[in-house]
């Protein structure tokens, strides 16, 4: 008889709140692991696929419809103890997001990733996975732009950079670096002055998926 595993979906969802790294979670208020900061998630109902399953546990768990999440597939845990009731395999997904309000449900809540020590089942893991994966396609791809809004400056955007690789960036070359990588930033031809100073360029996300040059992160 073949044996019948559930398959379930995981979300790793990640913004920049109060200049920290966030990441989605809710803390659970039954066993196992009660009281512990858990992913949103959910089974994969027989009729949906991947994607859609993700979306679906991002609008109705995670209370995110409609948001500007960037979801793609992480990776599967599937190794025999990661849930103590039953043996479940998860595709995990990481989101990557803007700095969101509140979610809509009350039993969400955005924490800084610093906080999320001890997590629930094999979340802990999940998250770590989830930053480094952010942290390298930052490098290669134009997703840091995912982590801002729709105008955003240079200085905004190396902020992004800053915290999910959790060091400085030299301004100028970071400036030097973002708007010479071909497609990446498009300027608008306006200004702000939010920051105070001189007037800052306000640009949006390009064309661009892969950046040429990259953007190392051993490059300064």
């Amino acid at each position: 008889m073949v044996p019948r595993i559930p398959v379930s979906v995981d979300l790793v969802v990640l913004t920049v709140r109060c200049q920290q790294l966030n990441a989605l979670v809710w803390r659970r208020d039954r066993p196992p692991y009660e009281g512990r900061w858990a992913l949103s998630g959910g089974f994969i109902q027989l009729e949906e696929d991947l994607p859609a399953a993700a979306a679906r546990v991002l609008a109705e768990r995670a209370g995110l419809p409609g948001a500007p999440v960037h979801l793609e597939q992480l990776q599967t845990y599937g190794y025999p103890d990661r849930d103590p009731r039953q043996r479940v395999v998860s595709v995990a997904y990481l989101g990557l997001a803007p700095d969101l309000p509140a979610p809509t449900e009350a039993h969400m809540s955005w924490q800084p990733v610093s906080s999320l020590q001890v997590m629930a089942f094999d979340h802990r893991r999940i998250v770590l996975d989830g930053i480094e994966r952010a942290g390298a396609k930052l490098e290669y791809t134009s997703l840091g732009a995912a982590f801002c809004p729709e105008e955003f400056t240079v200085a905004d955007l190396r902020r992004v950079y800053e915290i999910v690789w959790g060091r400085p960036l030299d301004p100028r070359n970071f400036h030097r670096k973002v708007t010479k990588a071909d497609g990446f930033l498009v300027p608008t031809g306006r200004t702000t002055t939010r920051d105070g100073g001189r007037p800052a360029m306000l640009y949006r996300r390009g064309p661009a998926e892969l950046l040429h040059p990259p953007m190392l992160r051993l490059g300064g």
